[in-house]
């Protein structure tokens, strides 16, 4: 059976992908405006009135912002861990969305797809990454986390596709004149974002013949480039040799090319 994976958006305005097997589709994180969401889905002869289910990594606006006018209006049911849960509720005062629970670490079904949940260090109330176990291969991912763990190493290290966070160049974000210091601390915390170069470190640790597909996302608008994150990647993979992985840039302006596995 195909899936398909396409990554409607990945910034700081808005994170938002979209994963489709035969019997399944889901959006990982609701991030864009419903609006947005729509267009997007519409690319791919798509609308969000087919859902199956939206997975919530965090409560954070760029990952819950389209929730309401999708989830509530359209009656998706939304997955996502009961701290979540209760922020999401605090954040938006809904009162109609159809929560379904789960434990952090713990596995669950939606469709023909396992969804294992693992713990991330970020900032927010209990944030996770995902892993999409399909007939046609395992779907990573792990935004928004200030270092990678052990636990998120071995987690993500299963992935034949996976979508990994490069938000920043350190030097761009100290030398950066539009952020407080605070907000530059933040970021570089244990609990803030992964620069390029810890994605590279990343990528090097969970290095094998599983991983096919390498997605980076979350890229900062004004402290990374495009290029810059993939050239920082690109030459830790030609280190490793790891000929067999395609490497490519999530980007805030327009989905990426749907992959197929």
């Amino acid at each position: 059976m195909a899936v398909k994976l396409t990554i409607l958006a990945s910034g700081s305005a808005g994170n938002s992908a979209y994963v489709e097997t035969d019997e399944t589709r889901v959006l990982v994180d609701a991030g864009l405006s419903p609006r947005q969401t729509r267009q997007r889905l519409a690319t791919l002869g798509r609308a969000p009135e087919n859902l199956t289910a939206i997975l919530i990594t965090h409560e954070h606006g760029d990952h819950i912002g389209g929730l309401v006018g999708l989830a509530e209006k359209l009656r998706v049911p939304v997955y996502c861990n009961r701290a979540t849960r209760d922020e999401i509720v605090r954040q938006l005062a809904v009162t109609q969305i159809e929560f379904r629970l789960f434990a952090t670490g713990a596995s669950f079904e939606v469709g023909d797809i396992q969804v294992e949940t693992f713990s991330i260090p970020h900032d927010a109330q209990d944030p996770v990454g995902f892993i999409l176990r399909t007939t046609s291969g395992n779907l990573g991912f792990a935004t928004d986390l200030g270092h990678v763990t052990k636990l998120v190493t071995e987690r993500i290290r299963s992935a034949n596709v996976l979508v990994l966070e490069s938000n920043h160049d350190v030097k761009m974000l100290q030398d950066c004149l539009h952020r407080p210091w605070s907000l530059k601390q933040r970021i570089l915390s244990r609990h803030g974002h992964l620069s390029n170069e810890a994605a590279a470190d990343c990528t090097a640790e969970i290095m094998s013949g599983n991983l096919r597909h390498l997605y980076l996302g979350h890229l900062s608008r004004d402290c990374n480039k495009p290029d810059l994150a993939f050239n920082v990647v690109n030459a830790r993979l030609q280190q490793l040799g790891a000929m067999h992985v395609q490497l490519q840039v999530a980007t805030q302006a327009q989905p990426t090319a749907t992959l197929t596995l």
